[in-house]
């Protein structure tokens, strides 16, 4: 191919390219005749309420608006937004007539295509004697559409936006249920490391008359309070019913002296005859000191080598009575003891009993003041054993004075038996010679 061809063959390309430009179709624009959106309202979740509580209510508000019909043009300009989208959604909740409180306000939830939805949360507080029914809670939505848009020239659009506001209905379930209110709580020689009773008044404050009802006290947690009896029968609990129920608890010895949380809860059957449960009430119970000791006398005296019996005076310096208490101390090199037992009984918080104790101490024992170990075994209310905690009882050793010290002085006594020997001797020698 000589360079005459190749040229004639470029020119022919170049006016092809030409060609097809010009032939193209100019860009066209899109037109909407019709459709705007189309708002409804649901609850997400289930749409049962129960009387009494106070629950978080996601709503949905879904966009079905569609397209009825649109037409492409050369020379239109497009259109920002599509009519069927709903702008600047703010949706608010109502209660009308139904037993509850709306304690949130309206929400903004932005713009919703056509097609999709978006969601608003309120928090609604049910009344506690909500009666059982079906209810219609107002959905209040307001947004903006784009009603209509008319071109101006080739190259420019003015928009027509409109302002719509809606009110749809919002069905909602309410069912009653048990509401358990504490109207009193006492303690009955309920102390630290002891077992005692809980005494509870309760009322049902709900809208719904329960049959079958049990009332069960449940640990809270790790609260040192564990309930030994945890469940009542009660058998029908009316509405404004009132019952008393009486539990045995038993509380750790690492507790202190104030107030600990026990659970509430009543498991009945409904008029339907359904299985229930009410809602978990936290009640505090307050919890007496521990049961506690001290020795009260004077430490006891006793000599090298001495047996003899020594009062030791206990005192409860708990919070409550104890029942049966008997005093034990443990005797201990330089002292032996085959009564190391006392009776006490029952004593009240601050009163005291002497514990007699027989117990011996071996002439090696050193001069000074011994500490013994003592506990109290007792009885509480509800008739467990328990120990005290050890306690030191005082003890002095001391050196022997008057005519015990001479007789419990060897050297003394053997001087003494030769003064003795010696003036029975003479006695005898001056008898025999004057004779």
């Amino acid at each position: 191919m000589n360079r005459y061809s190749s040229g004639a063959v470029r020119v022919l390309t170049l006016l092809l390219i030409v060609a097809c430009v010009l032939v193209s179709p100019a860009m066209a624009g899109t037109k909407y005749l019709s459709g705007g959106p189309s708002l409804s309202a649901a609850v997400t979740g289930t749409n049962e309420l129960i009387s009494g509580q106070t629950v978080p209510l996601q709503v949905t508000i879904e966009n079905s608006g569609l397209i009825d019909s649109k037409f492409s043009q050369t020379g239109l300009v497009d259109r920002t937004d599509l009519p069927n989208t709903a702008k600047t959604v703010t949706v608010g909740l109502g209660a009308d007539d139904a037993p509850v409180t709306i304690q949130s306000d309206p929400q903004m939830i932005g713009d919703i295509l056509g097609g999709a939805s978006g969601q608003a949360k309120f928090n609604v507080k049910i009344e506690a004697d909500a009666p059982s029914g079906t209810y219609s809670l107002p959905v209040s939505v307001k947004y903006t559409y784009l009603e209509s848009a008319e071109q101006v020239g080739t190259d420019s659009v003015n928009y027509n936006y409109v302002t719509k506001n809606l009110v749809i209905p919002l069905t909602v379930t309410i069912r009653s249920e048990v509401v358990v209110a504490v109207q009193n709580i006492s303690a009955e020689q309920l102390n630290v490391g002891t077992e005692g009773y809980l005494n509870l008044t309760l009322q049902n404050t709900g809208n719904v008359n329960a049959r079958n009802a049990v009332v069960k006290i449940i640990r809270n947690g790790a609260s040192p309070i564990t309930p030994t009896d945890s469940s009542v029968y009660i058998g029908d609990f009316g509405k404004n019913a009132v019952v008393n129920c009486k539990y045995r608890v038993a509380v750790s010895t690492q507790a202190a002296a104030q107030t600990y949380p026990v659970d509430v809860i009543v498991a009945y059957e409904d008029q339907d005859g359904i299985n229930r449960t009410s809602r978990l009430q936290t009640i505090g119970v307050p919890i007496g000191g521990k049961i506690d000791f001290k020795v009260s006398s004077e430490a006891p005296v006793i000599t090298p080598g001495q047996k003899k019996v020594l009062d030791v005076q206990y005192t409860n310096i708990g919070a409550t009575t104890v029942y049966s208490a008997q005093a034990r101390l443990s005797a201990v090199d330089p002292f032996t003891s085959n009564d190391d037992t006392a009776y006490l009984g029952d004593l009240k918080p601050g009163e005291s009993a002497i514990a007699h104790f027989e117990i011996s101490a071996t002439k090696e024992a050193t001069i000074k003041q011994y500490g013994l170990d003592s506990e109290i075994r007792y009885r509480d209310a509800l008739d467990n054993s328990q120990i005290s905690d050890t306690m030191k009882v005082p003890v002095n050793v001391v050196e022997q004075t008057g005519v015990n010290a001479i007789l419990g002085n060897p050297i003394i006594l053997a001087v003494i038996a030769a003064i003795i020997i010696g003036a029975g001797y003479y006695l005898y020698t001056r008898k025999k010679g004057s004779a």
